[in-house]
């Protein structure tokens, strides 16, 4: 369902002296900045047209699109228009989209990094406090995976953090073996894997180290808290 008017905002590129305008949904416009790949994107924007002046009205010409962009399809042009260009975006959007793309970032770090110190993850609470006692400026144009790397950075500052895997050796007792044992190869990469004679089973699972607790949720849940783990990294 195409954004509203009143919702739309609009995403500006300028090219062989030229202006190229379209009206798209704020959210939208920020997954493509993100590199996100849509199947539609004529139903996220307001109007399905290219503008030279988009608050006048004023379309871009057919041919201008055709020599600068190499084609007339709207939905092309306005993913390059999008991609490339400039998103213009209120104070209450750039707010907002900050704050999402914060939680993004937070909870990417907190799935992948632990203190390498005392081998346990960082709760996403820590996390926060730090990259607000660090006064860390989100981007709401710059990709997630980007601004993790420098985000990473700046908070080995103040906080013992790495990204690492880890392998976990898991025992499952043999009466719970037969449903854990899916469970189990669903959390993570599973390295080794060995059934017992007692028909109990034995394997190393590799995980980004900040998933300890998930791992560790569901083994306990599938066994009833009988299940035995042991980190080997």
């Amino acid at each position: 369902m195409p954004v509203s008017l009143d919702k739309a905002i609009i995403a500006r590129l300028e090219r062989s002296g030229m202006h190229f305008e379209v009206l798209v949904d704020p959210a939208f416009a920020m997954d493509i900045k993100d590199g996100s790949v849509p199947l539609n994107p004529s139903e996220h924007l307001a109007i399905v047209g290219v503008f030279k002046d988009a608050k006048k009205g004023d379309h871009a010409a057919d041919e201008n699109l055709e020599k600068v962009f190499g084609t007339k399809d709207i939905a092309a042009v306005a993913l390059k228009i999008i991609k490339d260009g400039d998103v213009q975006l209120t104070t209450e959007q750039r707010h907002k989209m900050q704050a999402d793309k914060k939680k993004r970032i937070v909870q990417e770090i907190v799935r992948n990094a632990w203190n390498p110190q005392t081998k346990t993850p960082h709760p996403a609470v820590r996390i926060e406090a730090a990259m607000d006692e660090l006064r860390i400026h989100i981007d709401p144009f710059k990709g997630v995976e980007t601004q993790v790397k420098e985000v990473l950075a700046k908070l080995k500052v103040v906080l013992p953090i790495a990204f690492e895997k880890i392998k976990i050796a898991v025992k499952i007792p043999a009466q719970y073996s037969g449903s854990a044992y899916g469970q189990a190869r669903g959390v993570g990469d599973l390295i080794r894997d060995e059934w017992q004679a007692d028909g109990s089973w034995i394997g190393v699972i590799e995980i980004p180290a900040g998933m300890q607790t998930d791992l560790y949720d569901v083994l306990n849940k599938a066994t009833h808290g009988q299940v035995e783990t042991k980190i080997l990294k």
